[in-house]
């Protein structure tokens, strides 16, 4: 199997945590780094303090190399397992010539970028100005004698998501002997008819990419990506559900799968898990009672839903609905009464807490890195103090969330139209997941069945639960890195043969 010598990867959220794409990739670093030690490069931009939370800048690596003029950098390593090099860069001296990188783009990869606006501008200068670094780092780590065509040494870049594409358009420009990767974790297009209420799944081999975008003032994001999937040498996708939006909404079939993994190394041991497990419950209860004016007891269901404000792709609006049924269950219910308290971990979700019959709610409308005023403790810090987790998504490509749930033992319930639902539904054994069957018209039915969930897992003795939480985590080293990871090898080989047919090696 052809493998690469040096890979360079670029995301938005290198050293930046904004999504789940940060999760994706600070969780693959440790699997690239054995498998190529020091020669994984990940590039990312810099954004001072706020990078510096996630970075260690070390000004002993690559000695000898200098990176463009007009791109400044700083060079270190990313504060995650395996620790990887990590290249940080500004990109502001390409503002003065955004038109002409445009103009360059439209002639010879056909991107629209005329009907650009919001973040659109950022994003594609930060890609071009990555590509130009991946150049000048390729000519420095090239070794002079193996410069030559019929010598070429296996660099791969690999761009995710349409923020990095402008990566791709540059290096198959001016250094087309990297081959190139290009993943979408999500489309653009798919992303925008789910959230603007529209049908997706019903209707779904009636929509056309391209006239969607215009619909739905989606033109440039739409292009920069389905030019990226065309022109990369090897095009990937998380889940199959992904896949076949690519092919109706890109033009484009993916030349493989990609899914998402999770790194055990992110997860306490034993003794040092059930320390924290039970700090982060009694901070959780503590802050609850604080905000909600009363004592939570020990014995309360903590819930917790987490991810991007959007409340119908995320499916924040179903289990509002189903923490509603659920207050009704239990007080028409002749069981004793259990006071339940939700934890919604929602990015500038700003909301006040919410308490009816005996379920609360605390919205938590903060990045939960460690720094913010109301936890000081990371997600994960927390997650593993929660009894169990909430991903009702309509359009969710794979679902980071119920995983990472799972791989800190945590039960979780999610929907067949999320990639991890429909691939946690084909295992076997009793896996800690419940996918809950999810269409464009059953609103109201999925609502109840996470309630019947929810008030089923609440009547199980505690023996029971531990046995569920045992399953959730076998099911998340299903998912782990070390099993995942082929898929990438698979596509560093397309690539890399995609290359060497192009350049005729």
């Amino acid at each position: 199997m052809t493998q690469p010598d040096y890979i360079f990867e670029t995301s938005w959220e290198v050293c930046n945590r904004v999504g789940g794409i940060y999760a994706v990739l600070s969780t693959r670093a440790a699997s690239m780094q054995a498998e190529h030690p020091d020669k994984v490069f990940f590039f990312g931009p810099d954004f001072g303090a706020h990078s510096d939370i996630y970075f260690r800048e070390e000004k002993g690596l690559l000695k000898g190399w200098k990176a463009p003029a007009e791109i400044p950098v700083r060079i270190g390593r990313w504060d995650v397992p395996g620790t990887p090099i990590a290249i940080l860069l500004k990109f502001d001296a390409l503002w003065a010539r955004k038109d002409a990188i445009y103009g360059w783009a439209w002639s010879l990869f056909k991107v629209q970028s005329h009907a650009a606006y919001g973040d659109y501008d950022e994003s594609c200068m930060f890609g071009y100005a990555a590509g130009m670094v991946m150049e000048s780092l390729y000519h420095h780590l090239s070794p002079r004698n193996t410069r030559k065509t019929q010598n070429l040494p296996n660099f791969c870049a690999h761009a995710n998501e349409w923020q990095t594409a402008f990566s791709i358009f540059y290096l198959r420009d001016h250094c087309p002997k990297i081959a190139t990767l290009f993943t979408t974790h999500a489309t653009g297009i798919g992303r925008s008819i789910a959230g603007n209420g529209k049908p997706l799944y019903d209707y779904f081999h009636a929509y056309n990419g391209d006239q969607m975008a215009a619909e739905l003032n989606m033109v440039s994001k739409h292009s920069v990506e389905k030019q990226a999937a065309y022109w990369a040498d090897c095009f990937t996708t998380v889940s199959s559900i992904t896949a076949r939006e690519c092919e109706q909404l890109l033009d484009k079939k993916v030349d493989i799968e990609t899914p998402n993994g999770f790194e055990s190394k992110f997860v306490p041991k034993a003794t040092e898990f059930e320390i924290k497990r039970k700090e982060s419950r009694e901070v959780l209860r503590t802050v609850a009672g604080e905000i909600l004016g009363g004592v939570v007891p020990q014995n309360a269901l903590l819930i917790g839903i987490s991810g991007r404000l959007e409340m119908k792709n995320k499916g924040i609006d179903v289990f509002a609905e189903a923490l509603d049924r659920l207050a009704q269950k239990i007080y028409h219910s002749d069981q004793p009464e259990r006071e339940v308290v939700a934890f919604v971990m929602i990015p500038y979700l700003d909301r006040a807490p919410a308490r009816k019959g005996k379920v609360s709610a605390v919205f938590v409308p903060y990045y939960l890195d460690g720094h913010d005023p109301l936890f000081g403790k990371t997600y994960y810090d927390l997650l593993m103090g929660l009894d169990i987790t909430v991903f009702p998504s309509y359009y969710e490509p794979w679902g980071y969330t119920p995983l990472e749930s799972c791989a800190f033992h945590v039960p979780t319930i999610t929907t067949s139209l999320a990639g991890f639902g429909a691939w946690a539904s084909q295992q076997k054994q009793p896996s800690g997941v419940v996918v809950i069957e999810r269409t464009d018209s059953n609103f109201n039915q999925v609502a109840e069945d996470i309630a019947d969930t929810l008030l089923r897992f609440d009547r199980l003795s505690k023996e029971e639960k531990a046995e569920v939480r045992k399953c959730a985590a076998a099911t998340a080293k299903k998912a782990d890195w070390k099993h995942f990871f082929k898929y990438y090898r698979k596509a560093y080989e397309i690539a890399l043969n995609k290359r060497d047919k192009r350049l005729s090696i």
